[in-house]
């Protein structure tokens, strides 16, 4: 009993130092920053407009998320916002309500994305939400040079950072997937504005308690509701026995018109050559002994970036049937036709993960599948991917991950396999929430605890911030 007492307070300690350098950080950021405070009431008129011109309704969590950036952006202190929402949730149109609340009171906003084919879709969205309401839209990347000096809105690659695009006045920065790019980087974004509203923008499903841990500093929205008419993907663990079944049918679908993904087993978590190797001879086996008749392309990581492009571009245009790919098929790829995804060795992902890359499919309003096989005997893997079957949730598989698997999954996502934590767990909910508590009571008195101060000092140096 004594020792489990002992456990949970130094457990409480190491959360609490956490917290209290993540509330000095936040304060600093509010502190030494002033933004311009955006004017909403000005605007009833021009933002009723923009509901009533969407081609669509807005869900219940977008409505909230869209009122908390609202909400952020009337401050003179700059929004440090975190939109964390599965793949296919809305994020883009929750961005660009800030980017027209940015637009209506003259200033300019960025929207980033890791890949040009991202980039490619946000702005195709971006035009069709606000150009009819006159914002003009710009898009730069690494390959298409366009004039980029009179628009309201750039979106774009990390080519949005070359010392030659100069903003006027910029005003909003939306990041998405924002754990791929720099803290330099997003500093070079920020010194392009006075102090820019700043809203980061992620799919990698985070564990509630994962996201006041390490993201303490930053101000929270979630998307939790997919968009109405959004089919389930329909998941199954197939047994061994039904795999040729499995290719039968896969084959029928795709002579009625579908696309499919098939996912190879990856070796090690980054992508080498023996992954590579493992990919091209399943490639192989398929294209000559499984679907000898239908047209199959390759994609993995040790591809270039045009190589990549053109690959899936020709893939969305039907050029293929099936796309055999390594895990790196990039998150939001958009193949509205592609409705099955096999993953084979299905075991070696985080469900975290799984559910990411089944998000490949379900883009168009066809009913769409996941196919899981693993050679795995093992009751506990069989059951845990078969949680896939019922759980359609991303938030919700990272909390069971982290319960079934340790932290290691979220780490791998997020803090590049930093331990942060060696006696608290990330699943202790109320642990966590009582030292933020308690963290948040003794900030404003903290200089009185020259050792607390020290400790918290060392803190900060060792963690990977995400700012």
């Amino acid at each position: 009993q004594s020792a489990y007492k002992a456990k949970q307070r130094l457990a409480f300690d190491e959360v609490f130092l956490l917290q209290l350098a993540a509330e000095k950080k936040r304060q600093e950021w509010q502190k030494t920053r002033i933004a311009t405070a955006f004017s909403l009431e000005k605007f009833q008129k021009e933002i009723q407009d923009f509901w009533e011109k969407l081609p669509f309704s807005l869900t219940g969590a977008q409505q909230k998320a869209i009122h908390q950036i609202f909400e952020d952006m009337e401050k003179p202190t700059p929004m440090n916002r975190l939109l964390q929402g599965d793949v296919g949730s809305g994020k883009t149109v929750v961005a660009a309500a800030g980017i027209y609340l940015a637009f209506l009171n003259k200033f300019q906003s960025v929207l980033i994305a890791p890949t040009e084919i991202l980039a490619g879709q946000h702005y195709t969205t971006i035009i069709r939400l606000l150009e009819p309401l006159g914002v003009k839209v710009a898009l730069a990347t690494g390959s298409k040079k366009e004039k980029t000096d009179n628009f309201d809105v750039l979106v774009g690659t990390h080519a949005v950072l070359s010392e030659k695009i100069i903003f006027k006045k910029l005003g909003f920065v939306a990041i998405d997937e924002q754990q791929r790019f720099g803290v330099e980087q997003r500093a070079i974004l920020r010194g392009k504005g006075n102090n820019p509203h700043v809203l980061t923008m992620t799919a990698t499903p985070i564990p509630r308690t994962v996201a006041l841990t390490l993201y303490g500093e930053l101000d929270l929205s979630v998307l939790d509701e997919m968009p109405k008419g959004r089919k389930t993907i329909k998941t199954w663990l197939v047994p061994n026995v039904k795999r040729e079944a499995g290719y039968k049918w896969i084959e029928e679908k795709i002579q009625q018109g579908d696309q499919a993904f098939i996912i190879c087993p990856f070796i090690e978590e980054s992508e080498n050559m023996t992954t590579v190797k493992a990919a091209k001879g399943e490639f192989e086996r398929l294209q000559r002994f499984v679907f000898p008749n239908l047209k199959l392309a390759m994609l993995h990581g040790k591809m270039k970036p045009k190589e990549k492009d053109s690959v899936l571009e020709d893939f969305k245009n039907k050029k293929y049937d099936i796309l055999v790919a390594t895990p790196v098929v990039e998150v939001g790829i958009d193949i509205p036709n592609a409705t099955i995804i096999v993953i084979e060795a299905a075991e070696r992902f985080g469900l975290a993960q799984l559910h990411q890359l089944r998000g490949r499919v379900g883009r168009g309003d066809k009913q769409s599948f996941c196919l899981l096989y693993t050679e795995s005997q093992s009751p506990q893997t069989r059951d845990r991917l078969a949680s896939l079957e019922k759980i359609h949730n991303g938030a919700e598989l990272a909390e069971l991950d982290l319960k079934l698997r340790g932290p290691g999954e979220i780490y791998g996502t997020m803090q590049s396999g930093q331990r942060m934590l060696k006696i608290a767990s990330f699943s202790d909910l109320s642990l966590i929430e009582k030292a933020k508590r308690e963290a948040s009571k003794i900030f404003p008195e903290l200089t009185k605890y020259s050792e607390l101060v020290k400790k918290v000092e060392e803190v900060e140096i060792k963690r990977i911030s995400p700012d």
